[in-house]
C-alpha cells in the first residue's frame, strides 16, 4: 500500500472533525485558545492529539499541524516522504536519526528547539513529558515505519 495511501486512510476520522485554514487563503491567525485537538491518525501509536493550523495533511501542498503527545509516548524509526521543518512548542523532544531506537543516542530538543530533516531520512522520536510540536511540510505527508510491525495500523 502506498504512503499517500496508508496515510488517507488514517486521517479519515480526523478529518471529518477538523477545519483547515486553506493554502488558497494565506491570512490565518489562530491564538492558542482557538486550537482544536482531535485525536491522532492511526498511523501515529495511541494516546496523541493533533490540531491543524494550516492547510490540509491529506491533499498536496503546504501544512501545519501541531502534535502533543503524553509522558511516556515514543514513535519508532520512520521516513516522510518529504521535507520536515519542527518545532519544540512546549516540554522536550528526544530525536534519534537512524533505523534502531537507540535512546542513548537521542538529543534532547526542549521548547523552542527546530529541526528539519530531509525525506526518508530514518529517525524517531521519545517524549518523558508532555510535549507539543509543530510540523511544517507538504502533503500529503506520510510515515513509513522502518519496521512494519512497528505501525499501529498493522494487526498483530
Amino acid at each position: 500500500m502506498k504512503i499517500a495511501s496508508i496515510f488517507a486512510v488514517g486521517w479519515i476520522g480526523f478529518c471529518a472533525i477538523a477545519s483547515f485554514a486553506s493554502a488558497e487563503d494565506p491570512h490565518t491567525m489562530i491564538v492558542p485558545d482557538d486550537i482544536k485537538w482531535a485525536a491522532a491518525p492511526k498511523m501515529l501509536p495511541a494516546g496523541a492529539e493533533v490540531a491543524v493550523l494550516f492547510g490540509n495533511p491529506t491533499k498536496e501542498g503546504l501544512f501545519a499541524l501541531r502534535l502533543r503527545v503524553p509522558s511516556g509516548y515514543a514513535i519508532a524509526p520512520h521516513t516522510h516522504p518529504a521535507v520536515e521543518v519542527v518545532t519544540v512548542i512546549s516540554g522536550t523532544a528526544m530525536l534519534g536519526m537512524g533505523e534502531s531506537a537507540d535512546r542513548s543516542a537521542t538529543k534532547a530538543l526542549p521548547a523552542g528547539s527546530f529541526f528539519a530533516l530531509p525525506p526518508e531520512r530514518a529517525h524517531f522520536v521519545y517524549f518523558d513529558e508532555e510535549t507539543v510540536v509543530q510540523v511544517t511540510t507538504n502533503g500529503p505527508w506520510g510515515l513509513k515505519y522502518v519496521n512494519p510491525s512497528d505501525d499501529p495500523q498493522t494487526p498483530q
